[in-house]
């Protein structure tokens, strides 16, 4: 047992080192381009769709940064509400009849998810370029901007942005902008090779004749944006980032809400990887990298807590069963000879690649500061790096326990 554990730890430490290097290699040939954005050359015209549900406290707000927006293509602003319950219907309704650029509209009935509002409110568009924001999501003034010029390549299908934390008045919610800002810069990296695997709702922008011919949002899978971006790298078309253009998202702010996010998460990606299975490991982007790239990322997280549990339950057991033989038999615990400073392989590996994943963090953290923001304090990244993130392989089994059992919610 202990050889076969020794040889899972060898494959695990392989692929965890591959990942990190791949991006260390990516990110040194890139690194003058990661705030890159193309100048606008044509006026594309714009329609943002919002879907709504019960979002009275933030709707407002959000129609007013569209508004604010400084790109002049943007024709229509579309809030689409699924029969909230709240007063949101009420309070569009008010902008609607304030500004002609905001429509309105409503659901015939409940479609119990957002992907339904966002293919019911895209029925209503007919201008060259679509985009989403999240219905408590806020687009910085120049963000829109900065993401056409990526327009003129005609392969471009979908550009996204960067997607940051509004507020971090809660530890919890420090910690996601924590996780925020490295996934922005990852996500780059990711755009350099071409496998940008999704466009967030907080704000993304699709070309209108490719998001219909694709057939738009899936309504049967939990995270829309993730499956609607592997269907366009499915038929070859590109995806960009647009770093410079920010978004601002609110998150959750107490540990329930954050786990059941990441619940609903983790399912659409498991649906997704289940309806694009048969490209695995086949050419294309999606097939030979994203795929691939997306499930070793969940094979080594629950790997590494596994192997973490493991090693800390077997010392446990081991101290514990020579400490009861030892006070049995009345010998020493402990004697110096026992003392072994010979430097181990395995944890020579687990040292380096956890120096190395600090290292990359900072280097993250360095591009994406914020000036609106305080200074990230290096305890707040050790306790992302060595708490928050332990917690999340046990919310990916979890996740695949619950997809296995159909136990999935809607909104």
């Amino acid at each position: 047992m202990p050889e076969f554990i020794t040889i899972i730890y060898l494959i695990y430490s392989f692929l965890a080192f591959y990942f990190l290097f791949l991006f260390v290699i990516i990110y040194a040939k890139n690194k003058d381009r990661i705030f890159y954005e193309p100048k606008i050359t044509k006026n594309y015209s714009l329609s943002i769709v919002v879907p709504c549900y019960n979002e009275g406290k933030s709707i407002g707000g959000v129609i007013e940064s569209l508004l604010d927006s400084d790109y002049k293509g943007l024709k229509k602003i579309i809030i689409v509400d699924d029969c909230s319950t709240d007063d949101s219907y009420k309070i569009i309704k008010s902008y609607a009849k304030k500004y002609k650029k905001v429509i309105v509209v409503r659901t015939p009935k409940n479609t119990g998810k957002a992907s339904g509002a966002k293919n019911y409110g895209a029925g209503f568009v007919d201008t060259e370029l679509i985009g989403f924001v999240d219905a408590d999501s806020y687009p910085k003034r120049d963000a829109i901007g900065k993401m056409i010029g990526f327009f003129d390549d005609n392969e471009v299908a979908a550009v996204t942005a960067s997607v940051f934390v509004k507020k971090m008045n809660k530890f919890i919610e420090g910690l996601q902008s924590l996780e925020y800002r490295i996934i922005v810069f990852t996500r780059k990296l990711l755009g350099f090779v071409g496998a940008i695997y999704v466009t967030p709702g907080p704000l993304a922008i699709y070309r209108k004749k490719y998001f219909d011919k694709v057939g738009r949002f899936d309504e049967n899978n939990y995270t829309e944006d993730i499956e609607l971006t592997w269907n366009f790298l499915s038929k070859g078309y590109k995806i960009e980032m647009s770093v410079p253009s920010k978004a601002y998202t609110v998150v959750p702010d107490n540990f329930r809400e954050w786990y059941r996010q990441r619940i609903r998460w983790n399912i659409g990606g498991l649906q997704a990887i289940n309806k694009y299975k048969k490209t695995f490991a086949k050419s294309g982007i999606l097939g030979s990298f994203v795929l691939p790239f997306f499930v070793l990322s969940w094979v080594l997280g629950i790997l590494g807590i596994g192997i973490l549990v493991y090693r800390g339950l077997r010392r446990i057991v081991i101290n514990y069963l020579a400490t009861k033989f030892s006070i049995s038999a009345q010998t020493a615990i402990l004697t110096f000879r026992e003392i072994n400073l010979t430097p181990n392989v395995l944890v020579f590996f687990g040292t380096a690649f956890l120096i190395l994943s600090l290292s990359f963090t900072i280097l993250a953290l360095f591009y994406t500061k914020e000036k609106e923001f305080k200074k990230t304090r290096i305890l707040s990244i050790l306790i992302y790096s060595f708490i928050y993130l332990l917690v999340y392989p046990f919310v990916v089994i979890n996740s695949v326990i619950k997809y296995l059992g159909k136990k999935q919610k809607s909104w």
